[in-house]
């Protein structure tokens, strides 16, 4: 039987790849790097893979809005969520010391949630596409003067020195993934639903949508804000509520929404992932 490949973002070592081979264990699995969110979009789309890991925010640092941005554009659906705890680590290469260092590479995420840290050793911060990315990056070729910021199984898979753990400057710092295919799920276990829609702008609007939920009782777990990008200020909103979509309060709230929006579109059901 072949196994089914499920795409991540980054490099082997990434958080994306942790979170990927925890939801999906092998042998049943494969897992296949993509270097950007497009070309991983891309790939669902266009059947490269099964399933995509994406990360869509950080209980610290916020959203990844081009997640967001592919989420409206592609015709793919939300099947999962997955949350992750995230500790960091300074790497370096092994011949390297402290004293050296006066650079951290990393993916501007991970840059943020350890501000704090790298502020008070007075280094230079340097974006890069991916975390465990830029351990490969100061390792080929080998660079004595920068660090990287990244996972210690990271440091692992490339051999290199970790100089510091848990350097994140909010030890509760969660990343929250979404599992993404090309089929709709809907399973009797489903507690979760995704949305996301857009509202002309007129007074009122916003809370005519609001109080479809609020009058059946549905929980809104999770509503943000994106540019539509085709109109100048106005909005997508991407909205995450409790609940199974065949529940009739849950189905009715969601066609009297669709009636009063410009745009809709239901991102997916899902069972709602657990902290650890």
């Amino acid at each position: 039987m072949s196994s089914f490949r499920v795409g991540f973002q980054g490099e082997s070592g990434s958080y994306s790849e942790t979170s990927a081979s925890i939801e999906f264990p092998t042998p049943n699995y494969s897992f296949v790097p993509f270097k950007s969110f497009r070309e991983l979009f891309d790939g669902v789309e266009n059947s490269v893979v099964d399933l995509a890991v994406v990360p869509v925010e950080n209980s610290t640092e916020g959203s990844v809005n081009e997640t967001y941005d592919l989420l409206v554009e592609k015709p793919l659906f939300v099947v999962g969520e997955i949350y992750q705890k995230i500790h960091h680590c300074l790497i370096i290469n092994k011949t390297s010391t402290i004293d050296n260092i006066s650079t951290v590479y990393s993916h501007p995420q991970a840059l943020a949630q350890c501000r704090r840290y790298l502020q008070s050793k007075s280094l230079e911060s340097i974006p890069m596409y991916d975390t465990a990315g830029s351990v490969k990056f100061i390792k080929e070729p080998l660079n004595n003067n920068a660090a990287a910021i990244a996972s210690k199984r990271a440091a692992q898979i490339y051999d290199m020195k970790i100089l510091d753990e848990n350097i994140e400057d909010n030890s509760n710092n969660y990343t929250r993934f979404f599992v993404i295919s090309r089929t709709y799920e809907n399973k009797p276990d489903h507690d979760k639903i995704s949305v996301i829609f857009s509202i002309s702008h007129t007074p009122g609007s916003l809370y005519s949508i609001i109080k479809e939920f609020a009058t059946r009782k549905i929980n809104l777990t999770r509503i943000e804000s994106r540019p539509t990008k085709n109109i100048p200020w106005e909005y997508y909103f991407f909205v995450d509520l409790e609940g199974n979509i065949n529940e009739k309060r849950i189905s009715d709230s969601l066609s009297s929404i669709e009636n009063l929006v410009k745009f809709f579109k239901l991102l997916g059901s899902y069972k709602r992932a657990q902290t650890n």
